[in-house]
């Protein structure tokens, strides 16, 4: 899914860069020689008295002025259609053109003098055309008549009109919303895979995901359909185009609304939650308004325009309004993704509300044209909240996995630890009994015998006992609960523990060193503590090679202890490390791994823990940390 996210902005920052690519394109064509008209004059009439070949003379009343910089003129009470004649120019174009970027009309028919060059008529309410007229090289400084008729307020040409070559125009003429087609099929597309991605997901993701790809889908969809493009060139589509537009409006709000609760919650007293169920009851209804009125065909087109587009605009401005007022709350609170949706939603939706308003404003005399690109900011902040959310969310399950592989390997090293406790326990007990017998015959015998005989019964004896120190190592890994805790100085026992192995250390060409802070107090058995270290350090001493060094060192750090024991021996590989305080493993030809077994035990009774850090041919150090205690001379002074 974050593949899928990130697939989602690069097909979108590629929209983006393909449209600052084609306008840089427009702008650098705009330079071809070109003639504009910007002033015509316009009559008016209504649907019954013009619709006729009849062309107005020129000489009769009522011919008003117009001109581009005025935009489309509003029509007066009572009339339905207008004239509009332009004088065109002298000009030696090899395949002159007129091209009229934004003309509104119904139906329009464009006369050269009394020739009729062009005539279109549409049943269905979208009243924008692109016209590419072809003229004649004779048709120069002749009159242009062009009848419009409509049901809506706007008429006319929007701004102004272009004589050149054909060859030049016609670009303009098929980029006039393309960029809109292309985008919005970017829009589609990445909806498509994000909602069959979105099946992939658990159950607490797939909501969003699958809304996220609803809104994207229908922010594609509108800005196919409300693109010209479609009704210029496919103009057979229309009427589905206008389906399809409003049943993807009808859409995008609702899911706009139900994303935000999902991410962000119904909000205080559940003023989202309502305002989302609202919607969906009203895109419901508009839904039935849309069928009534097709079946019907197109009866109740009216009372349809203003439920689906005037309401739904001014719905669409309070929604816009309120989600603002709840994500700069949100914002305001810290919340990342929060700050994230108000930069996408609030460019968005500030775009949008000065869009409409300025729409209504003009009583539907513009044609809204940023909200498609402020919606690229605004999906890639869903986009970018998504792909965060679903990031975190594989970062959790990576962490419970290891937690959740911890956890399994130290439940089985306990079920192990457990079964051959309760062997060792009986084992040990059965056989030192037997053995301390057998031991106390020998020793009888030793002391009346002499020569071989008695160098073979110390022998034995020597043997009895090293049976006897295994047997003690199985009661201390079986049982290591301390029957007696008392409080240790760490640098006491350190010099004791010294005073044992240092001898030992001496003999294999070695030496200690010791550095254990003054004031270190642990809890636990001075037996069990000096039996744990002294088998580290035993291990490390038959480590050693020539000048080898033992270091050992201990400090405090918070509420724990530190103890370190460091050599420079032969050190260990990575399958070695992985398996020391395994039952019955020993890296050692002669050792059977019940000391550090012990070891293990003791610093686990202590409620401490130990670990091992070693590399081949670069010696090995052990870390032991364990809990803290308090000074006693210090709780003695206080009190």
């Amino acid at each position: 899914m974050r593949l899928v996210a990130k697939f989602g902005q690069i097909s979108l920052l590629l929209c983006l860069i393909w449209t600052l690519f084609g306008s840089f394109v427009a702008a650098a064509e705009g330079g071809y020689a070109s003639i504009e008209i910007t002033d015509w004059r316009v009559k008016w009439g209504d649907s019954a008295g013009t619709g006729s070949n009849a062309i107005p003379d020129t000489k009769e009343p009522g011919w008003i002025a117009a001109d581009g910089a005025q935009g489309a003129l509003e029509l007066p009470d009572g009339a339905s259609s207008a004239w509009t004649r332009v004088q065109l120019p002298q000009y030696s174009f090899t395949s002159p053109s007129v091209y009229i970027e934004k003309l509104y009309a119904l139906h329009v028919r464009v006369y050269v003098e009394d020739r009729l060059v062009f005539e279109a008529g549409r049943g269905y309410i979208k009243d924008q055309y692109s016209l590419l007229v072809p003229l004649n090289t004779a048709d120069a400084g002749k009159a242009m008549y062009i009848w419009t008729e409509t049901l809506q307020d706007r008429i006319g040409v929007k701004d102004k009109i272009i004589i050149g070559e054909h060859s030049v125009l016609v670009k303009d003429y098929i980029r006039n919303g393309l960029i809109d087609v292309i985008l919005g099929g970017a829009f589609i597309f990445v909806a498509i895979v994000l909602f069959v991605c979105s099946f992939y997901l658990n159950k607490e993701y797939f909501p969003i995901a699958a809304t996220l790809a609803v809104v994207i889908a229908s922010t594609g969809v509108l800005s196919v359909t409300y693109s010209p493009f479609i009704y210029t060139f496919y103009s057979y589509l229309g009427p589905a185009s206008i389906i399809f537009y409003d049943i993807a409006l009808l859409s995008l709000l609702p899911a706009l609304t139900y994303l935000f609760e999902r991410i962000f919650g119904g909000g205080k007293y559940g003023i989202i939650r309502k305002f989302r169920k609202f919607q969906a009851g009203y895109s419901l209804f508009c839904l039935i308004c849309l069928v009534i009125n097709l079946i019907s065909g197109n009866r109740f087109v009216e009372l349809y325009y203003f439920v689906s587009t005037t309401v739904v605009g001014v719905i669409l401005i309070l929604q816009f309004v309120l989600l603002i007022a709840c994500v700069v709350l949100f914002a305001l609170r810290r919340n990342r993704d929060a700050i994230i949706f108000a930069v996408g939603f609030g460019f968005a939706a500030l775009t949008s509300v000065l869009e409409l308003s300025w729409y209504y404003y003009r009583e539907g005399d513009y044609d809204l044209f940023y909200w498609k690109w402020s919606l690229v900011v605004f999906i890639l902040s869903l986009i970018i909240i998504l792909g965060r959310r679903l990031a975190l969310n594989h970062q959790q399950v990576v962490k419970y996995s290891r937690e959740l592989e911890l956890f399994n390997n130290e439940l089985q090293r306990s079920e192990k630890m457990e079964i051959i406790s309760e062997l060792a326990a009986s084992v040990a007990h059965e056989v030192r009994n037997p053995l301390q017998v057998t031991r106390g015959f020998l020793q009888l015998l030793s002391e009346k015998s002499s020569g071989d005989e008695k160098s073979y019964l110390t022998m034995a004896l020597s043997e009895l006992d090293r049976a006897a120190s295994i047997i003690t190592d199985f009661l201390t890994f079986a049982k290591p609960e301390f029957e007696q805790i008392s409080l240790l100085n760490v640098q006491d026992e350190f010099k004791h523990i010294e005073s044992i192995l240092r001898p030992l250390c001496h003999l294999t060409g070695g030496k200690m060193v010791v550095e254990v802070g003054d004031q270190l107090w642990v809890r636990g058995n001075s037996s069990k503590f000096k039996q744990a270290f002294i088998n580290i350090i035993k291990n490390s001493i038959e480590s050693l090679g020539d000048d080898g060094v033992i270091q050992m060192s201990a400090y405090a750090k918070g509420d724990k202890v530190y103890i370190h024991i460091k050599d420079n021996g032969e050190g260990m590989d990575h399958d070695v490390l992985g398996r020391l305080g395994e039952p019955y493993f020993s890296n050692k030809t002669k050792g059977t791994g019940l000391g550090l077994m012990v070891t293990f035990r003791i610093i686990e009774a202590m409620r401490g823990e130990i670990r091992f850090i070693s590399k081949k041919g670069a010696g090995t150090e052990s870390v032991t940390v364990l809990p803290r205690a308090d000074n006693p001379e210090a709780s003695d002074s206080q009190s």
